[in-house]
């Protein structure tokens, strides 16, 4: 069975998809700070296995720790190792570097050198430790078997803003690598999902340091989407969540009315199934996509 790896899975959007994924019958490695609610999680993880199907339920490795941590890393892949592969890096753990958010004025240098290391640091030192594993990754379809369909889903949308929007922009030079010139080269090893934020494109107040750490795994992703065009590389914005990190972040913000981090699992889904290009989406784009997605 497939395996993935979700940094922060204990509660919001990694644990939805982690969840979902575990439906669907995958191993997974899940990651922490608090051990408590990281066992609680497992524990229904395991449970939303059984659901599949696969009698036992899925295999669930759950391994409280800091990303900033080196060792944890490298146990967190390890893990992974141990369950046959890793098809799916997820780093979905992030941090504000202020709480709540303030203007860049007032903003302690510590808090962002820890989102630095948190959100764009943390994520490298995981995808490196990945890699070999990664590029071992059999999971997504063959580019013959995607190209014929997969691919066309993701062409011609447009993001929350209403512009024409490119799904690969940055991978230009990855492209026709060791393949005909005809066709852009599509990797087929495994997937890097990196998550992002509209605060790594928009200026909004209060949200600069958290927003120039956004912007920086933006950029990070996409040059590893070109140096490794064997992999797929997404950086996805899920746009505006109820989450505990939005609650830290404006406290005094009524988020009642923000939609829960379960309703974007199903954009991450079909990127997952239409095999996409390695590229910058937002979920609103993803699900606003017309056709079906089918690259397996």
């Amino acid at each position: 069975m497939p395996v993935a790896i979700i940094t922060g899975a204990s509660k919001g959007l990694g644990r939805a998809l982690a969840e979902a994924l575990a439906g669907r019958g995958w191993d997974l490695v899940v990651d922490a700070r608090s051990a408590g609610p990281l066992e609680d999680a497992a524990r229904e993880l395991r449970a939303a296995g059984q659901g599949a199907g696969r009698g036992a339920g899925a295999r669930v490795v759950a391994l409280p720790g800091d990303v900033a941590d080196a060792g944890h890393r490298a146990a967190l892949v390890a893990a992974a190792g141990e369950l046959g592969g890793l098809d799916l890096l997820v780093n979905n753990a992030s941090v504000l570097g202020a709480e709540p958010l303030v203007r860049l004025a007032d903003h302690p240098l510590d808090g962002l050198r820890t989102a630095l290391e948190v959100n764009v640091v943390a994520p490298l030192g995981l995808i490196q430790e990945a890699m070999p594993l990664l590029c071992m990754s059999s999971y997504l379809p063959s580019y013959e078997e995607f190209s014929s369909h997969g691919e066309r889903a993701f062409h011609g949308g447009g993001d929350e803003n209403g512009a024409a929007y490119d799904s690969h922009p940055y991978t230009e030079n990855a492209r026709n690598a060791g393949l005909s010139d005809s066709h852009p080269y599509i990797g087929t090893g495994g997937v890097i999902l990196n998550i992002s934020s509209d605060a790594a494109v928009e200026a909004y107040p209060t949200w600069g340091g958290y927003g120039a750490a956004k912007a920086a795994l933006d950029q990070q992703s996409a040059v590893l989407a070109v140096e490794e065009p064997g992999l797929r590389v997404w950086w996805v914005d899920p746009g505006d969540m109820r989450t505990d990190l939005y609650a830290a972040a404006v406290p005094d913000e009524d988020a009642s009315g923000r939609p829960l981090p379960g309703t974007v699992v199903p954009a991450l889904l079909r990127l997952l199934d239409g095999a996409a290009p390695s590229g910058r989406y937002t979920a609103a784009s993803v699900a606003a996509a017309p056709g079906g997605v089918s690259g397996r």
